[in-house]
């Protein structure tokens, strides 16, 4: 489909305005929305329950099941937004790429790249098989008893099993020998957006270190689209998720320019505009792809304190076909707040005790529920030393209480 964007802005909720609706509207997406509205766009907001946080900041919030294809189609319909920009996979893209082939709507980067990078197994088989882009050794299994044929196979121990859809490291976990196999397994079933009852278990790869790699497809002066690299982003992850992050990640100039190079390929095949959150495994000089995700990455959060245009305004202006500036602003890092308790809301102490760190700031994401493994927050700080500006975001971030209500 070819790409378009508005040549004019309007107002918001007027007959002129620039619609864009979110699918999905956690913390990503309230700062994409956020940044949106300062470009003067008029937002939707859509989520699977009420008062999500991007709901909390759009002009018009819905709820809907995004997995259901019929009501996916209705809602596009009756709202007629320009773009349509999926912030989570649990959605119907089958229908998303019946819409944008119909001329309905245009799919945020494409309806192809949203269904493609949905499920590992669609983006894994496109890098690894298509591409040619190195990858850690990997099987598809769809029961108990295949996981385990892998592993004995030629995968080996030490592996790592996820659900083909997941986020945010859910349902991931390693396996260390043939008594792990079973408890990850179930793990990665009850751990996956959508019930598929099928698992990737991976050969694990010894690497010193991994980066996300922020990826910009923007219209160039040129009117063609042009490639944008943002410093490398380096982060800590346990058991699948990310904890903190930081940027710049110092690499080697041929492990860098390897990294973008492997990033430009597969973007450029899941083609559309906006930003994309490739994962890379390093060793030395050698570099291995991971994953995408076709939108703004949680491990870029840290961009909020360390670019002229943090990831989510580079998305905003991207997708809406407007210059982009990747430039770093200072070294910082991020550090995550969790829940700590399972409650129906939560307060937090502390919070001017944690911004009282030196160059720190904080974002409370404003999610109407808390568990003790979910992200409510996040730490942020800069400094011209990388490694103090971890260390004050990780101190921000402990001085940060949630406490139920």
């Amino acid at each position: 489909m070819p790409q378009h964007t508005p040549t004019r802005f309007g107002t918001p909720l007027s007959p002129a305005a620039v619609r864009v609706m979110l699918l999905g509207s956690g913390e990503l997406g309230k700062e994409v929305l956020i940044a949106l509205q300062r470009l003067g766009v008029e937002t939707i907001a859509v989520d699977r329950y009420e008062n999500a946080p991007g709901q909390q900041v759009a002009h018009h919030a819905r709820t809907i099941t995004m997995s259901d294809p019929a009501q996916l189609k209705a809602l596009v319909e009756a709202e007629k937004p320009m773009l349509v920009v999926p912030e989570i996979e649990a959605i119907a893209t089958p229908m998303l790429e019946e819409l944008e082939a119909a001329g309905t709507v245009r799919v945020i980067p494409t309806a192809r790249a949203a269904r493609l990078t949905m499920d590992r197994e669609g983006i894994r088989r496109l890098a690894a098989e298509t591409l040619g882009v190195p990858t850690s050794p990997y099987v598809f299994c769809d029961s108990l008893d295949e996981l385990q044929k892998a592993i004995d196979g030629g995968i080996g121990y030490p592996c790592i099993v996820k659900p083909v859809m997941s986020s945010s490291g859910k349902g991931q976990s390693k396996i260390s020998g043939p008594e792990d196999v079973k408890k990850a397994w179930d793990y990665a079933i009850a751990g996956g957006r959508v019930s598929h009852g099928r698992v990737i278990v991976e050969g694990f790869i010894d690497f010193d270190y991994e980066i996300t790699q922020l990826t910009v497809r923007a219209v160039g002066a040129n009117g063609e689209i042009a490639t944008h690299f943002c410093e490398p982003i380096g982060h800590v992850q346990v058991a699948g998720d990310y904890v903190e992050s930081w940027q710049p990640h110092p690499m080697s100039p041929v492990a860098l320019q390897k990294s973008r190079d492997i990033a430009k390929a597969v973007t450029d095949n899941l083609g559309g505009q906006g930003i994309f959150g490739v994962e890379l495994f390093i060793k030395g000089e050698n570099v291995w792809f991971s994953e995408v995700s076709p939108r703004p990455h949680d491990t870029g959060m840290v961009t909020m304190t360390t670019q002229w245009q943090t990831q989510f305004e580079l998305h905003a202006r991207a997708i809406l076909g407007l210059p982009v500036n990747t430039a770093l602003k200072s070294p910082g890092a991020s550090a995550v707040i969790y829940g700590g308790v399972d409650a129906q809301a939560v307060t937090f102490d502390g919070v001017a005790d944690a911004l009282s760190v030196p160059n720190s700031d904080l974002r409370l994401f404003g999610k109407p529920e808390s568990f003790v493994k979910r992200r409510l927050g996040v730490a942020l700080a800069f400094d011209a030393d990388v490694e103090v500006a971890r260390t004050n975001a990780k101190l921000a971030a402990s001085r940060v209480k949630p406490k139920a209500a």
